[in-house]
């Protein structure tokens, strides 16, 4: 079974879920740093594949996609380490952009990411309609998750047919702004409240903004858990020997 599955047949609330971006600090630090998190009690790991223009990322995302790059990441690179770290029982997402993703040809993509134990993929760029058309057999075929994102702005009717289509968790962008901004839960609590209403009981995992123990335990009053990524690469900045940082930060969200 899909570890996915497993983790959300077995725990149905708090759930923590910690974004890096491979190859950073260094091009070999992918396998260091999941396995930290892994260590530290994180229920699953997401880890992005840099890309030269990730739109939906924030100033500190953008830093660390850029530095990976730099380091020499490539998806084929980040496919050589995932097959490091196959011993690890904690599910891992990957998340990117389609670009990186055809050029390396999708269903090569998908059979790579069943061969190392990849058990999700979230792609934002990819329209729902072309996913449906185009990918979504390939996808089943492979035993991959597509991770579907929701926004505020997006309307009931798309939400009960994203539901529809979702074989996972439903992402929950939590604010119509880029990953690393300012979070205030109240004033998204009634956002929260009517997607549950229409969602039934699809998992749902927030992210955009949660950078706390206070944000955290805020959102997972309304969903199932929820995804940290850019206060978690302000932990790794500068921070050759992070084993440590990566415990404490873990323990700083979680308690």
């Amino acid at each position: 079974m899909n570890k996915l599955d497993q983790l959300f047949k077995h725990k149905k609330q708090n759930l923590l879920s910690v974004y890096f971006t491979a190859g950073y600090p260094e091009q070999n630090d992918t396998g260091r740093v999941a396995a930290q998190l892994d260590k530290a009690g994180v229920d699953f790991i997401e880890i992005g594949f840099p890309f030269s223009d990730p739109v939906a990322d924030g100033p500190v995302i953008q830093k660390s996609s850029k530095q990976a790059l730099d380091n020499g990441m490539t998806v084929q690179r980040l496919f050589e380490q995932l097959e490091t770290i196959q011993q690890l029982k904690i599910p891992r997402v990957l998340m990117g952009y389609i670009n990186p993703v055809l050029q390396f040809g999708m269903e090569h993509f998908l059979e790579k990411c069943a061969e190392t134990g990849v058990d999700g993929v979230i792609l934002p760029d990819l329209p729902l309609e072309e996913y449906q058309m185009h990918y979504a057999a390939l996808f089943k075929k492979h035993g991959i998750h597509n991770i579907l994102l929701i926004s505020p702005e997006t309307p009931d009717e798309r939400i009960q047919e994203i539901a529809r289509l979702s074989t996972s968790f439903i992402y929950l962008v939590s604010s119509n702004a880029i990953t690393g901004s300012r979070l205030d839960t109240g004033a998204v609590a009634s956002y929260f409240e009517r997607v549950k209403s229409l969602v039934g009981n699809q998992p749902l995992m927030a992210g955009f903004g949660i950078r706390d123990r206070a944000t955290f335990t805020d959102v997972c009053q309304y969903t199932n858990g929820a995804i940290i990524g850019s206060a978690f690469i302000k932990a790794l900045e500068g921070n050759p020997a992070f084993e440590e940082k990566v415990a404490g930060f873990v323990k700083s969200i979680k308690g």
